[in-house]
C-alpha cells in the first residue's frame, strides 16, 4: 500500500483531457481527479455515454493507461440538500450517476459534500447554522439533519450496492464541515461507505490544525486533497467568517474562476484569508513549507496507508499550470522527506 500523488483537474477544464493529463505527467504526479457534476460542469467525463457504453468505458480508461497516469476519484461537489430547484435534485442526481459511474469504472473514491438544506419546509435557500448558541438555530439544526439523515442512509446503501467509499469534504456552509460535526454525523447515519475527504485549507481558514484532525479522524478519511490556505493580516479585524464580498466582477478580466461558468465574489482588498499555492500558506502553525507538508503525510500514513491524495489549486496569483507545478513541487518533496 501506498498514497497515489495527482491532481484534481478543474482548473485545467479549458484544456482536453488527453491535454490535462500531459500537464499533470509533466509535474510528476500520477493520479487525476475528474469532475463528474454538482456546482460546476465535467468537461473531461461525457457521464451519460461512461454510464451507457462499456466500450466508451474501455476507452476512456485507455487515455488515462497512455499518459502514464492513474484515475483515482470521481469528483460532484454540490449541495444535494439545497431547497434551490438548481441545486439540490440535479445535484443529488449527479451524485447518484456518480456513484454508479466509479462503480462501473473500478473507482473507488468519489468526493462530495454533505449539503446544506433550508431552515425549515418552507425555505427556498439553504441556510448554514455556523454558531448555534440560541435555541432558534438549534431547532433549525435539528430539521436540517432530519433532511439529512434519511437521504445519506441511502446514498450509503448506494455506494455499498456498487463498491464505492463516498468521501465527504468537510467544507464550510455545509452540515459537515469540521470533525465534531462528521461524527455527529457518523452518530445519525451509521455509514458504512461514507468517509472524509480531508482537504486541510478550509481547515487552516477556520483556525484549525489539519494533523490535529486526522489523529481524531483516523480510518475515516478516505481521499485528500493537497490544498493550501493563508491566513492573513485582515484576519485581526474581519475574523474569518467575514461578509464584506461583493459580486462576481462585470469585467471578465477580473474574475476568478472557480470552473467553468462558475466565480468567486470580489473579496476585500484586505481579507482575512486566501486560498493559495500548496507551499504558501502561512496560519499561527507557522510556514506550510515542504517540511510542514512531510508532517502532514507522515499523520495521514499513520492513519491509512493507502490514500488518494491529489492537488486542488485555486491560488489566482498564479496561472492554472503554473499554480499547479507550484504544488506538486512541494508536494513530491513533502513525500520524498516523509517517505511516504
Amino acid at each position: 500500500m501506498a498514497f497515489t500523488y495527482g491532481a484534481y483537474t478543474a482548473c485545467l477544464q479549458d484544456r482536453t483531457l488527453e491535454e490535462a493529463l500531459d500537464v499533470l505527467a509533466r509535474a510528476g504526479l500520477s493520479g487525476a481527479e475528474i469532475n463528474t457534476g454538482g456546482f460546476i460542469p465535467a468537461p473531461h467525463a461525457h457521464v451519460d455515454l461512461l454510464l451507457s457504453s462499456e466500450r466508451a468505458r474501455a476507452d476512456y480508461l485507455t487515455i488515462f493507461d497512455a499518459q502514464g497516469i492513474a484515475l483515482t476519484g470521481l469528483t460532484v461537489s454540490g449541495n444535494p440538500l439545497s431547497p434551490l430547484p438548481t441545486e439540490g435534485l440535479p445535484h443529488a442526481h449527479d451524485l447518484r450517476r456518480t456513484i454508479e459511474l466509479a462503480g462501473k469504472l473500478g473507482i473507488r473514491d468519489v468526493v462530495a459534500m454533505s449539503g446544506t438544506p433550508g431552515t425549515d419546509p418552507g425555505a427556498r435557500y439553504p441556510a448554514w447554522i455556523v454558531n448555534p448558541w440560541n435555541g432558534i438555530d438549534l431547532e433549525i439544526l435539528d430539521y436540517q439533519w432530519s433532511v439529512a439523515v434519511p437521504f445519506w442512509k441511502e446514498i450509503d446503501a448506494l455506494a455499498r450496492e456498487h463498491d464505492v467509499q463516498v468521501a465527504l469534504e468537510m467544507h464550510p456552509r455545509n452540515l459537515v464541515f469540521s470533525p465534531p460535526t462528521f461524527e455527529r454525523f457518523v452518530e445519525l447515519v451509521r455509514p458504512t461507505n461514507i468517509g472524509v475527504n480531508l482537504d486541510p485549507s478550509h481547515l487552516f481558514w477556520q483556525q484549525m490544525d489539519p494533523i490535529a484532525c486526522i489523529e481524531r479522524l483516523g480510518t475515516h478519511i478516505t481521499h485528500v486533497h493537497a490544498k493550501d490556505a493563508a491566513v492573513l493580516p485582515g484576519a485581526a479585524v474581519r475574523g474569518v467568517l467575514d461578509t464584506a464580498f461583493d459580486p462576481v466582477p462585470e469585467d471578465p478580466a477580473q474574475r476568478t474562476p472557480t470552473g467553468i461558468g462558475h466565480h468567486c465574489s470580489t473579496w476585500p482588498e484586505d481579507p482575512a484569508w486566501r486560498f493559495v499555492a500548496l507551499g504558501d500558506g502561512r496560519t499561527a502553525l507557522g510556514e506550510h513549507d515542504a517540511d510542514y507538508w512531510a508532517r502532514f503525510l507522515g499523520a495521514l500514513a499513520a492513519v491509512n496507508p493507502d490514500l488518494n491524495i491529489n492537488i486542488e489549486h485555486e491560488d489566482a496569483a498564479f496561472g492554472n499550470v503554473e499554480g499547479l507545478e507550484r504544488g506538486a513541487r512541494t508536494l513530491l518533496a513533502a513525500a520524498e522527506r516523509a517517505g511516504a
